[in-house]
């Protein structure tokens, strides 16, 4: 990689100057104060084989994290970055001088939105001790109404020059939205070309519901699972729910929907089961698309010893798939998400229209991808795909197809290219260049990765194995932040990154706030609501109350 010359943008769109990413270790960044959130400089650097940031507020003193358990891991995922995006032609910021102070997104922003996140409302059929959005304790109501959704997505699409295609419905929990099927129907007719949910499932241990979310558009279930056993449960989430989630899970796979499976890993309660939940969805493949791990982040003050015993970082979670599973090695099968932006690239020459890239920072995720044959065996891409030559044959076929005016001409040059990388001998069985090359389509283009062309066995199964880190005021690092892919449309017209939405600066608070009544009020309402409704003056039941 290193004689491999990465084509860096200058600027944002907006002629915002863009700092090149800083590789290497040692290094400084700008970070925060875990007390204050003022901007503060960090130092990483190596220690011991871990990663190491040191950082020092003038009011509250030294802080000091690990950011990554193995420095050699942390490296490989420098190495396999492909330069920055360039932003949005029309951010609602364009004055922005400091990041994550002046956000909404604004110029400084070199990502536009791979994931959308719209938050329905704050309530919940849970109370989850590690529940980031404080659902159930904030002591007010956060619930848009639905023509403030509306505009909410609408913001979405109205990015250029690559619109809001991906939007997860989240919450609390979204399926209690009063008009959550409507939603859906309304962001399916806005143009939007996938529709998940981010839930805990309770709701689709009816079948029937499950099958109206697929008739409305909902194409994926982002199901909060956190272990295979209830132990872990009522640790994480206060409750047996096993049963439940299985339930949740066969009828799922009965609705034709799909599941990424994502688990809280708090190290010391469930960490031990990565594999045994990696075993879980090659059990369901057929539902199964993904497993998006999440290592929990802390938000509230924890102390420097309960810190570093409880930190679990994405170099942690890969080797624990290796013990724990044998399938993926952490130090040969795992890249950074970033790394698919020369796929992304080519294809975006290829039709002369950009499409959405992933350019978020290295260390923000690690992921492989899994093709599983018939009996469910598991190959990793890595072991019959020279994976990083691979990238770097896209990345100059990209440049070279958009200079060029024959384009179907360049498609098949293009993918023909792509032949030398591919070894049929570790391939696993029933997989071909060609289905390969067929599965990379429906990835992207989703009439062919779903539905009856999946069913046609048009696409190889696969299953997306990836960590996803996301910071906290401890390991805050302000380059992830104007890098991140992942964001939240809020309803002051503005979008947020996810980590100054939820952590650091937590625009969250403010904007629920603002756009909330206190419980009290809200239950007044709807005891006077169900009175006229009902006709009477008397007492209603908790179930017409629950709304």
């Amino acid at each position: 990689m290193a004689q491999f010359q990465v084509l860096q943008p200058n600027t944002t769109y907006t002629g915002t100057p863009i700092q090149p990413l800083k590789k290497g270790l040692p290094k400084t960044t700008q970070s925060l104060c875990p007390e204050c959130t003022q901007l503060i400089e960090a130092r990483i650097f190596e220690e011991g084989g871990k990663v190491v940031m040191e950082k020092s507020c003038p009011t509250h003193g030294e802080f000091r994290d690990i950011v990554y358990s193995d420095a050699k891991m942390y490296l490989k995922m420098e190495e396999w970055e492909f330069g920055d995006n360039r932003g949005l032609s029309n951010p609602a910021v364009t004055t922005a001088a400091k990041c994550p102070d002046d956000c909404g997104l604004c110029n400084l922003h070199t990502s536009h939105t791979g994931l959308a996140n719209v938050d329905l409302t704050n309530r919940c059929n849970l109370t989850c001790p590690v529940c980031f959005a404080n659902a159930n304790s904030a002591g007010y109501l956060y619930e848009p109404d639905f023509e403030t959704v509306r505009k909410m997505l609408q913001a979405l699409r109205n990015q250029k020059p690559v619109s809001g295609r991906i939007v997860q419905f989240s919450g609390g929990e979204p399926t209690i939205y009063p008009r959550f099927l409507d939603v859906l129907r309304m962001a399916k007719e806005m143009g939007f070309s996938h529709l998940q949910a981010a839930t805990n499932g309770l709701k689709f241990t009816n079948l029937e519901f499950a099958e109206q979310c697929k008739e409305a558009g909902l194409h994926t279930l982002y199901l909060q699972f956190d272990g295979v056993c209830d132990d872990v449960y009522r640790r994480t989430r206060g409750e047996s729910l096993w049963e439940k989630k299985i339930r949740c899970i066969e009828n799922v796979k009965k609705a034709g929907l799909k599941i990424v499976y994502v688990p809280t890993i708090v190290k010391g309660i469930n960490d031990h089961q990565i594999g045994d939940i990696l075993r879980l969805a090659l059990e369901y493949i057929e539902c199964s698309s993904g497993i998006s791990f999440q290592p929990v982040a802390f938000t509230g003050r924890i102390s420097r010893h309960e810190l570093e015993a409880k930190r679990f970082t994405l170099s942690d979670f890969a080797h624990a798939v290796e013990q724990q599973t044998g399938i993926a090695k952490a130090h040969e099968d795992w890249f950074p998400l970033s790394c698919v932006t020369p796929f992304s690239k080519l294809i975006s020459a290829l039709r002369g229209d950009e499409t959405t890239t992933l350019s978020c920072h290295p260390h923000c995720s690690v992921g492989t991808y899994l093709f599983v044959d018939q009996n469910r065996k598991a190959t990793p891409v890595t072991q019959f795909i020279d994976v990083g030559p691979m990238l770097q044959e896209m990345d100059l076929l990209a440049r070279k197809a958009g200079k060029r005016r024959t384009k179907f001409w360049t498609r098949l040059q293009a993918w023909n290219n792509l032949r030398k990388f591919y070894h049929q001998d570790r391939a696993p069985e029933g997989l071909t260049f060609t289905k390969f090359l067929q599965t990379l389509q429906g990835m992207t283009d989703k009439r062919y990765g779903r539905g009856d062309s999946e069913k046609s066995g048009f696409t190889y199964r696969t299953l997306m194995l990836a960590g996803m880190h996301f910071m906290d005021s401890y390991n805050y690092d302000v380059e992830r932040v104007k890098r991140c892919v992942i964001h939240y449309a809020a309803p002051n017209g503005l979008i947020y990154p996810f980590c100054a939405y939820n952590s650091g600066p937590v625009y969250r608070e403010r904007i629920e706030k603002e756009f909330s009544v206190p419980f009290e009020e809200q239950e007044e309402m709807k005891r006077l609501s169900v009175q006229a409704k009902n006709g009477c003056s008397g007492c209603v039941s908790e179930p017409e109350l629950v709304g």
